[in-house]
This record gives structure tokens, sequence and C-alpha cells, in this order.
């Protein structure tokens, strides 16, 4: 067999795609210890974790966005979350850094949502057939979030740039800390028996992953899933792996994104409806048009413009059809007088009294008619029938 000869590029390219496509190669947790920790101005986080025997490079774009602490130094034992990347055009492997926790924080909650989060999604709780869709011109809108957070003023300034006169029904809740699981269940409950209220928005601003914890609770994530009504996660992060995101209908996000989402604007509603009018105008015109030069046609047809001519031909056909009908139904029932006669003639002759008018009788013995002296024996006693009247006697004699 003969061997392969790769070029770079081609080679590092099925590297890539190898590793793009092994699951083991993402979302998971490393534990180690940093080295040669950069923070650079362009955003970007740099830095080596290693452990006794080995070192891997790592690397957290936009850091801050991803909430990752801006104090983290060499010697720092941590816990990171990330995926494996390959650089193609030096060949350079590395972990793609999404979350950053000092040791003895985090570590073991993020091991116990990864079991709920495997737990949930093998019993169809994060399946888009389950998921409600957002009604598209909402009147009415349930919002569970902190009373005094920046996320209810964004989610409330937002809505009523959109859409002026929408409602907002606030239920307070602590979004976290002790209480804020129980308190953001019961807020979204109450909400979802309002029958006014047409979907819930239910979330918070940004904050540490400590500050956002309430919201991947496997209780609240529930309270999500088992909303009536259409329900928005709105969490303010970066990091993917809220529950509450997974399970509620649509995710937003941010606060701010939530409301974008959930409400048109007034003005594209307004021009969308001046445009079903024009619309509706235009085939109403048209309409009109066709019913015209319909009745147009009508009113120029020749049956309108000779009426009296027509109506006069028509009375005189109809006329000569009366004429035609009295006739045929004389003829009819003269027929039907013939053929009657002639079945009462047939009728008439065939009546004993009529033959025996001629002369001829009847005989009979014990009511029965005789036909031949066979038929009787002397000292019978016969009675014969006359035209006017009938005879009484005796057989004397007989003769064949």
């Amino acid at each position: 067999m003969e061997d392969k000869i790769y070029g770079v590029s081609e080679f590092n390219r099925i590297v890539k795609n190898f590793i793009d496509d092994v699951p083991e190669f993402h979302n998971f947790f490393l534990k180690g210890e940093l080295s040669g920790v950069t923070y650079y101005k362009s955003g970007h986080l740099y830095f080596t974790i290693k452990d006794r025997k080995s070192q891997i490079k790592c690397a957290a774009f936009s850091y801050k966005l991803k909430r990752i602490p801006e104090d983290l130094k060499e010697g720092d034992s941590v816990t990171i979350f990330g995926d494996v990347g390959f650089y193609e055009v030096r060949g350079d492997f590395q972990i793609l850094v999404r979350h950053i926790e000092k040791e003895n924080s985090m570590g073991e909650l993020y091991r116990k949502l990864e079991m709920v989060k495997e737990k949930m999604e093998e019993e169809g709780y994060f399946s888009a057939e389950n998921k409600k869709p957002l009604p598209k011109y909402p009147r009415n809108i349930g919002v569970v979030t902190s009373s005094n957070g920046a996320g209810l003023y964004d989610i409330i300034t937002t809505s009523r740039k959109r859409m002026d006169n929408i409602n907002i029904y606030v239920y307070p809740a602590k979004v976290q800390g002790d209480g804020a699981i129980e308190e953001i269940i019961e807020g979204i409950k109450t909400l979802d028996k309002i029958p006014e209220i047409d979907l819930i928005i239910a979330g918070r601003g940004g904050g540490s992953i400590e500050d956002l914890w309430a919201f991947n609770e496997e209780k609240v994530a529930m309270a999500f899933y088992n909303c009536k009504k259409p329900i928005i996660s709105a969490v303010g992060h970066e990091i993917d792996f809220l529950l509450t995101d997974l399970v509620a209908d649509v995710r937003a996000a941010t606060p701010t994104q939530s409301a974008e989402i959930a409400i048109p604007v007034k003005k594209d509603v307004l021009d969308m409806l001046e445009d079903d009018k024009k619309y509706l105008t235009s085939l109403i015109k048209k309409k009109i048009e066709h019913s015209k030069i319909h009745l147009e046609n009508r009113e120029n047809s020749y049956a309108l413009k000779n009426f009296s001519r027509v109506f006069k031909d028509s009375k005189e056909i109809l006329d000569s059809k009366e004429v035609e009908l009295e006739r045929a139904m004389k003829l009819l029932l003269e027929r039907k007088k013939q053929k009657i006669q002639v079945q009462a003639e047939k009728i008439i002759s065939l009546n004993p009294l009529n033959i025996l008018s001629r002369g001829y009788s009847l005989v009979k013995s014990n009511e029965k008619i005789i036909k031949s002296s066979d038929e009787v024996n002397q000292g019978d006693e016969i009675e014969i029938k006359l035209y006017k009247g009938s005879l009484v006697g005796t057989v004397k004699e007989i003769k064949n």
C-alpha cells in the first residue's frame, strides 16, 4: 500500500475537523494551576493551565463579556470551562475558555448542574416540540424580576419605545441570595393565573455566575417548563448553560432583548396595517370596476335594449304554444274517450245477461253450472236461469 503524502494545510485541516467532531473536546471542565497570565487591552486573556507533569495553552477572548475575573494571577488554582481549539495557520492547540472559577467556589455546582442538565434533556424538557410560540401582538406582559434592578428598567423602557400602550404586570422577586428560588417560582405561578396576561418574562440583569445561579436551579427551571403561558428566560449573561434558557419557550441574552423579542414596533405594525389597507382598497376598487363593466354589458345587451320587442315575441310564442297545447290535449282526450267506449262495449258484450236475453238459459244444480248431461242424474233437482226469472224442476230423462 502506497504511503499517503499530505500537504501541511491539508493535514492541519484534517486535525481541526477531527477535533471539532469529538464531543469530549467540547463543554468540559479542566482543573489546574495558572501560569503566564496576561490581560491585553484588546479585551483578550491568555494563560497556561498546568499540573505537575503537563501544561496547556488557554485563551479567553472578550473575557469581560464572559464575566471572567480580572484579578487572576500566577499560581492561582482554578477550574475552567471551555472547548478545545486548533489554529490551522500555526498548528497550535489551545483551550478556548468560556468561564473560569477560582478553586473552592463553583466547580462542584457546575458538576451537579451538568448532571441535572443531562437528566432533564433525556426526559425531553429541552425539546423544541414542547416550546410554545409567542403571541404576535401581546397587549399585557408579566415580568418576574427585582423591583430595583436594571433589568426591570430595561424591559419597561424598551417596551414603551416599541409599543407605548403595552401593559406591564410586575411581580417583584428576589433574584439572588436566600429566598430567590421561592420568590421566582411564586412570581411565575401568580402571573400565569392572570387571564389578561399574554406572556411572561422572567430574569434579571447581568452579574457573576454566583449571582445568576438561582436560574440554574432545577426547581426554577421546572416552574418555567410548567408555565401555561409562553415564557421568556431573560438573564443577562454570556455563558450558555443556564437551565431556564433551555426549558423556556424563548431565550433572550438580556432583559432588553426579551422586550425586543416579545413586543413588535408600533410603527412597523401601523405600516403593515396601512399596506394591508391599501391592498384591500385596491381589491375593492378592482371589484367595483369589474362589476361596473359587467353592469354596462348587461345594459347594452340586446334583451334590455329591445325589451318590448323581445317581450312581444315571447308572448306570441307563448300564445302559440298554448294553442298547440290545447289542441294536443283535446286530441288526447278524444282518443282516451274512444278507447274507453271500445272497452265498455267489450265488457257489455261479455255480460251473461245479454246472452240470456237472446233466448239462452243457464242450468245449475247445487249451485254448480251444468255444462254436460253427464254431470246430473235422474231425479236431481235443477234450476234453470232465464233472462227474466228462473225455473226449478227435476231431471226425468237424460239424453247423451
